[in-house]
């Protein structure tokens, strides 16, 4: 299959003369790479960074980070989005400096027994870190070798990971498996990119096969996700005669475990204020009002991968909280989703 015997060193040859300066290419620190790995699970480099670089300043020690509490943590992390991702690190960070006297296991097999971390992420730590040859596949390596070989196998189907990892197996440079699985992510990122990727210029034009048979545009394929759910939330934003107002911390399972919002009422559809007034009448919120406003007329868009959020903040004057209250001037130190740090922005509290 392999339709390129120099495959690996042109790869390696493109990385060295394009790559990009970034802190975590200056470490073979696990803790460092690992933060790094998790950070960029699902981000773009550019978004990833600045809380990186939060991150190791705030927490320079994987001690550091698991003697922090999930708040501080959960408020370091918001607007990265994903915050299973800060709550499984540290819940590995707590692990890896209370169990293994902070010192992160040194190969694949070990590592993939950490809370949060897949074979792609075990992959990156175990080859940049301690040299061991495994191969990584992340979205970059499959878009690489799904559009070099012309592999229509769909990328998220039991059989596409499967194929992808044992043929990344199959090109890994052994003798230096840090720089290939660098190159390789670094390639698909910044040259075969999703749209219109450097074909003109790249180094296998000679040899790609969806650049032969004009199907860069087709790979690689994806199954279509389930239909994405519309829900419609009112936040109850209440503002008491004293200053506070009410918050609260979600428990259980969710997108935004651990995080604080405001209480808020599900509906099926957009509410007006007549229509909300008399929901909060019926609802299991037991507020007393004085006074309401709409404060966005348009409800806000929200999107995450699985639903799309049509929400509308509604001020609520009452004289005082009756549970839950928070002071109004202390709102910014609490976690919450970037949806509701932006109302709080935009609102001025």
């Amino acid at each position: 299959m392999l339709n390129n015997p120099n495959f690996s060193k042109s790869l390696i040859t493109w990385y060295l003369e394009n790559k990009r300066d970034l802190p975590w290419r200056h470490t073979i620190n696990p803790y460092e790479i690992w933060l790094s790995e998790i950070m960029l699970q699902q981000t773009q480099v550019a978004q990833g960074l600045p809380y990186y670089l939060k991150f190791t300043e705030t927490f320079p020690t994987v001690f550091d980070l698991a003697n922090a509490t999930e708040d501080t943590v959960l408020k370091l992390w918001q607007g990265l989005g994903y915050y299973s991702r800060a709550r499984n690190l540290h819940t590995t960070a707590k692990y890896v400096a209370q169990d293994l006297n902070g010192i992160f296991p040194d190969n694949y097999k070990d590592l993939l027994k950490l809370k949060g971390v897949g074979d792609y992420t075990a992959s990156a730590i175990a080859s940049i870190c301690y040299n061991e040859a495994v191969a990584v596949v992340d979205g970059n390596v499959y878009r690489v070798l799904s559009r070099y070989f012309g592999i229509d196998t769909p990328i998220n189907s039991t059989q596409g990971i499967k194929d992808f990892k044992a043929l990344a197996e199959t090109l890994l440079d052994t003798t230096q498996p840090a720089l290939f699985n660098q190159a390789i992510m670094e390639f698909g990122a910044r040259h075969c990119k999703p749209k219109n990727p450097f074909c003109e210029s790249c180094v296998f034009n000679s040899s790609c096969k969806a650049l032969q048979e004009n199907t860069i545009a087709l790979l690689p394929v994806k199954l279509k996700k389930t239909k994405i759910k519309k829900r419609h939330l009112n936040y109850i934003v209440q503002v008491s005669d004293d200053g506070e107002t009410s918050l609260y911390k979600r428990q259980g399972k969710g997108i935004w475990q651990g995080l604080y919002e405001f209480p808020f009422i599900e509906t099926e559809r957009e509410l007006k204020l007549k229509s909300f007034s008399r929901t909060l009448e019926d609802s299991a919120v037991k507020i007393t009002s004085v006074d309401t406003t709409l404060f966005n007329d348009k409800p806000i868009v929200h999107k995450l991968s699985h639903q799309h959020l049509y929400v509308k903040f509604w001020i609520v004057k009452v004289k005082q909280i009756d549970t839950e209250a928070v002071s109004i001037a202390k709102l910014q130190k609490f976690p919450v989703p970037v949806l509701i740090e932006n109302f709080l922005k935009a609102y001025r509290f």
